[in-house]
């Protein structure tokens, strides 16, 4: 067995050394609580943009119904059976080329009886001439009555009054004749035929449409707050406002010649509220016809516009705002009204002024009164890409 003393040195060695260990676990924590709470006070790095004014391209784009220049339907004007159809589905014709046939022989027949009717009247004129002029000789001659002169002259008149309805008969008879053969009334295309040979047609029926594309129409809709600003970027600065308009086919992909706004309608619609506006294209290798679909896009030059990052912008109560930053660094929510939206900024109406630094990014994790650390960025590093908090 061990000495008393011994034993008492023993289990003050272990005291000091569990001791040591507890004081040295303490320091390490307390150490590790105090960077943990040095690191939460440090302000967060966000990106942070000041905003200068600076003229900006705004685009809007329209839904447009796209219309040949001349688009017309070819009806037959005289009752028959079409016998001839000259031309196929889709094909090219030229003015007064012969598209169909209808059947003639009944129109033939009445321009020959309303020929030979005027050639009657015409001699009957004659015989009524040559009988004035007997009895006007005889009247001169006191062998009868001025009356009789009177009854001659009277007959003439009727004669030549048959005369001139004979001759109107026959034209109409002629006209109606002409109508038989159907022409192009203008270069184009010929559309859907959907009468065929020995169909008996009617006095109004559709044989065809015709429609001249070389240009096209495209009526778009805009309502009266864009039709307004339209106006009134073009009245005060013409020299960078054009009539120029784009278009997007229903593909997406975008019609190389440029249109220009040729037309606005004078009233707004009583049930949109818009007004139609009509730009002209053209159609050099017939890609556009008639009745397809589009978007027609405009495009405004605002002078002096501030644009702010869509990502810095965040709603309340159907209102917008973002986080404005002072010199100190702390924060602060902002209102401001939007003018109009292009791409990922939106244009500020009002409620910003120009110099103030907004934040771009982190602002769902913000409060009012929090401060940060600024991180400088522009509006072209936000054009060229997104930006990444560090």
């Amino acid at each position: 067995m061990l000495p008393f003393n011994l034993h008492y040195l023993r289990f003050r060695c272990l005291t000091l050394l569990i001791g040591g260990s507890t004081l040295l676990t303490g320091c390490g924590q307390g150490q590790a609580d105090a960077s943990a709470a040095t690191a939460a006070e440090a302000p967060q790095a966000l990106p942070v943009m000041r905003l200068v004014p600076r003229d900006t391209v705004l685009t809007r784009e329209y839904v447009a119904d796209i219309q040949a220049v001349r688009n017309v339907e070819v009806r037959a004007r005289v009752k028959g059976y079409l016998e001839k159809i000259y031309v196929d589905e889709g094909q090219l014709v030229k003015k007064g080329q012969p598209l169909f046939r209808i059947s003639d022989a009944e129109y033939r027949t009445r321009l020959a009886r309303l020929h030979a009717a005027r050639s009657n009247a015409t001699a009957q004129a004659r015989v009524a001439s040559l009988e004035l002029d007997r009895v006007r000789m005889l009247t001169e001659k006191n062998v009868i009555s001025k009356t009789e002169l009177d009854v001659a002259q009277a007959k003439l008149r009727a004669a030549e009054a048959s005369v001139a309805e004979a001759r109107s008969a026959e034209t109409n008879a002629a006209l109606m004749l002409s109508y038989t053969l159907v022409r192009a009334p203008f270069d184009g295309t010929v559309n859907r035929e959907p009468m065929k040979v020995g169909s008996l047609v009617d006095d109004g029926t559709l044989l065809t449409t015709v429609s001249d594309a070389r240009a096209v129409f495209a009526y778009f809709n805009v309502s009266e707050a864009e039709y307004l600003e339209f106006i009134k970027t073009r009245a005060q600065d013409s020299a960078r406002s054009t009539n120029q308009a784009r278009l997007l086919l229903a593909d997406g992909s975008r019609y190389a010649p440029p249109g220009k706004i040729e037309t606005v309608e004078s009233q707004f619609q009583a049930s949109t509220g818009a007004i139609a506006f009509r730009a002209r294209f053209p159609n050099p290798k017939g890609l556009l016809k008639h009745g397809a679909t589009g978007k027609v896009s405009l495009a405004n030059t605002v002078a002096d516009a501030l644009m702010v990052p869509q990502k810095a912008v965040f709603e309340q109560q159907d209102k917008n705002y973002v986080y404005v930053v002072d010199e100190q660094g702390t924060v602060h929510q902002k209102n401001f009204v939007p003018r109009s939206r292009l791409a990922a900024f939106y244009v500020v109406k009002s409620g910003l002024q120009p110099g103030e630094r907004i934040v771009c990014e982190g602002t769902q994790d913000l409060r009012d009164g929090a401060r940060i650390t600024p991180r400088p960025v522009t509006l072209r590093s936000m054009l060229a890409g997104p930006t990444l908090n560090p």
